[in-house]
């Protein structure tokens, strides 16, 4: 499996037990989903190697305590702390409507109301306070902030994001 065929589930923050459980943080605003998985693909060595949960239950609402087959001691537990997790993204709940993921979303086309065409996505930028769509428009890099007020409609099937940007936005970048 390769890494740009899945998406991060979370990180493993701690150990919990002496038998190998770890707490794993979500990054997820609906943690609850996860409880069934039956493996996930933990990244060791820029790999991604699959390991099988023998149980898993939600730890203080925001963790996920895990406990992966043949991990049966601290020292196995220890080589896994600070791992990312992945799962395939076929594994995503189809989203409808105006909500996307964001990787769904590169390469779409960029129409803004006022504007007009803008550009495409080429990435967005989540490191920062306020996510932002990347949109590159005839080379020059456009930044419009990720707002549910400035998304008009996500057209799937024509692979175009609609937006209505307070005025002069798109001017600072172009």
């Amino acid at each position: 499996m390769q890494k740009e065929d899945c998406f991060f589930v979370g990180k493993i923050v701690k150990k919990f037990s002496f038998k190998g459980e770890l707490l794993v943080k979500l990054d997820t605003d609906e943690p609850e989903q996860f409880i069934e998985m039956e493996s996930v693909f933990v990244e060791l060595h820029k790999n991604l190697i699959p390991f099988f949960i023998q149980e898993s239950a939600l730890h203080k609402s925001e963790l996920l305590r895990v406990k992966f087959e043949e991990v049966d001691s601290e020292e196995a537990a220890d080589a896994l702390l600070g791992k990312d997790l992945y799962l395939p993204l076929d594994l995503l709940p189809k989203l409808s409507g105006n909500q996307f993921y964001y990787h769904e979303i590169i390469g779409f086309k960029v129409i803004d109301a006022a504007y007009g065409p803008v550009g495409i996505i080429t990435g967005v930028n989540d490191s920062t306070a306020q996510p932002l769509f990347e949109i590159d428009h005839e080379g020059k890099e456009v930044l419009i902030p990720v707002n549910d007020q400035f998304i008009v409609e996500v057209d799937r099937a024509g692979k175009t994001l609609h937006l209505n940007t307070p005025e002069g936005l798109i001017d600072l970048y172009i």
